[in-house]
């Protein structure tokens, strides 16, 4: 497939400096090119996992992890007693005592919950915001993202393609790849493939899948809200009446399925 490739190229640079514009063409660059788009398509997933785990790894270390008998994790292993799977990939939950409302989940099905959003989120709202976050762990959205950010131009000559073994990452690549976790963006398909993904992992649990259509309305609700804080808003609602479409559409789906809505307790 390579020989194919690099033979198609040498065609490509043939022509392409016997056109009228004389354009340059730089086949040494184009050979690297060619070599990284390779590497893309053989990234093998034991790389993929062994990044993954570097970079939680990372992250657990340069956040202030809550210990177990903070009250933080306390309600957040309460919560999340005896849910330790989903679709084959084995969960593990931590809360980062941080400013930002967030919460994401990684390929690997480590969930991280930030401090505020549990300050701002009742029982139900809370388990509603994890339940989407697995969602896209069970997609597989989550992990497509990574992905995307490993094999960026940034990363590239980091990655290698002959070995199970990940490559030894900077701080700032680890760093890099962190924040493609807490930042993702997903597009709107993915979000609803999402909800309707964690909203059966809920049910699937024991959980009352009105949580997440709560807790949407809640953040939907603090659009506006000037800084730091939105940032977990911000990624989930890029578009008003997409939102409310998701909502409506989740509100039905529980009425349909016989489920109760809580009572809103802050």
């Amino acid at each position: 497939m390579i020989k194919n490739f690099l033979k198609t190229l040498l065609i490509v640079a043939f022509f392409g400096v016997s056109t009228v514009s004389y354009a340059q063409f730089n086949l040494k660059k184009a050979i690297g090119a060619a070599t990284k788009t390779v590497q893309a398509v053989t990234l093998t997933d034991q790389q993929m996992a062994n990044y993954v785990k570097e970079s939680v790894q990372w992250m657990d270390e340069h956040n202030p992890v809550l210990p177990d008998d903070n009250p933080y994790t306390q309600r957040l292993n309460a919560l999340t007693d005896g849910i330790t799977d989903a679709d084959g990939i084995p969960l593990n939950f931590k809360v980062y005592d941080v400013i930002d409302i967030n919460a994401f989940a990684c390929p690997d099905g480590s969930v991280r919950v930030f401090s505020s959003l549990m300050d701002i989120m009742n029982d139900d709202e809370l388990m509603g915001v994890i339940g989407h976050e697995i969602g896209h762990v069970m997609k597989r959205h989550s992990k497509e993202a990574f992905k995307k950010q490993l094999l960026s131009e940034a990363m590239m000559d980091a990655v290698g393609s002959t070995s199970n073994k990940a490559a030894q990452l900077t701080d700032s690549q680890l760093k890099d790849l962190s924040l493609a976790f807490i930042n993702a963006k997903y597009s709107q398909k993915q979000e609803k493939e999402a909800d309707e993904c964690g909203y059966d992992f809920l049910v699937a649990n024991g959980r009352n899948p009105w949580g997440m259509v709560m807790a949407f309305e809640k953040l939907q609700s603090m659009e506006g809200d000037s800084g730091a804080k939105q940032s977990y808003i911000s990624k989930m609602f890029s578009s008003h009446p997409e939102t409310k479409d998701r909502i409506k559409k989740m509100s039905e789906k529980a009425k349909k399925d016989g489920y109760n809505r809580p009572v809103a307790n802050e």
